[in-house]
């Protein structure tokens, strides 16, 4: 009797462990994944070796929005990006001493450090469809669509939701 309760056991394992391996590849792969902030670019909202939960989800049913902080992943960036979403198509950027303006309007950006200059971008730009325009919120030290040019809708790998890494600092990314 405990002999077969062995093979039971084994079988049990042998058939579990593909299954919750398949569950998270498919997970990390179409619904949620972790990533980790590794530039500087974004500091003053995030910080270097910070992880995130990034929600790929969201945006398999809704367009991305102005504000939110998007992870970028395509074949013309050497790593993942995480960037925030300043423009969508149709959108009119614009730099003036030192202030951001999208479609006219001044935008109060109280996460960013720094000045905001055109970085060899021709303004005012406006967005082309397909495409969005991202800058990082430490706007001086950010390699951004003002030197790499529209994004892609198609490289936004997702959304970053959640900080979960170091504990100090959980919470949700704003």
């Amino acid at each position: 009797m405990a002999k077969h309760s062995l093979i039971r056991e084994v079988l049990g394992w042998v058939l579990i462990i593909p299954i919750a391996f398949t569950a998270n590849f498919l997970i990390q792969t179409y619904a949620f994944a972790q990533t980790e902030v590794r530039n500087v670019s974004m500091q003053g909202t995030l910080y270097e070796g910070q992880r995130l939960i990034e929600d790929k989800l969201s945006y398999r049913f809704s367009d991305p929005s102005r504000g939110d902080i998007v992870i970028l992943d395509g074949p013309e960036y050497e790593q993942r990006l995480i960037k925030r979403l300043i423009g969508v198509p149709g959108n009119i950027i614009d730099i003036k001493d030192g202030r951001l303006y999208v479609n006219g309007e001044l935008q109060e950006e109280p996460y960013v450090k720094g000045m905001t200059y055109a970085a060899g971008l021709a303004v005012p730009y406006t967005v082309p469809e397909g495409h969005v325009f991202v800058m990082g919120d430490n706007r001086e030290r950010s390699t951004d669509s003002r030197q790499l040019g529209p994004i892609a809708l198609t490289s936004i790998e997702g959304k970053a939701v959640l900080r979960v890494w170091p504990p100090k600092d959980i919470g949700k990314v704003e």
